[in-house]
């Protein structure tokens, strides 16, 4: 961490619930919260379009005013968990992980003031 991040949590999950589903795939939904333990922190759980019913559980943290970590850290199928190691769930978070980046991004103008 090379600067200090003092960005409001709860303006910042404002403008993440505004601004992920732009990044997101057709018919994916996402609800983005406030991590309670960690201020610099969000949840964010995006159910994945389609008849797979899956859905995923991330946390972003940020590192600095620019930069993210996003860890995944469940995947469910209907309700059930899922081995996290397959090929397609894999592909289908390395995706989603992607997007949060690119939405991260896109917030530049909110995380990154002087």
């Amino acid at each position: 961490m090379n600067e200090p991040f003092n960005v409001d949590q709860n303006m910042l999950v404002n403008a993440w619930q505004q601004q992920l589903p732009e990044f997101l795939n057709s018919g994916d939904s996402a609800q983005v919260l406030a991590d309670a333990r960690d201020p610099q922190s969000l949840r964010i759980h995006i159910n994945a379009a389609g008849h797979q019913f899956y859905s995923f559980d991330f946390q972003c943290t940020y590192l600095d005013p620019r930069e993210i970590k996003v860890s995944l850290v469940d995947v469910e199928r209907a309700g059930d968990h899922v081995d996290e190691r397959g090929d397609v769930i894999q592909d289908l978070a390395a995706d989603y992980s992607r997007h949060l980046h690119e939405c991260a991004q896109a917030l530049h103008r909110i995380t990154n003031q002087p």
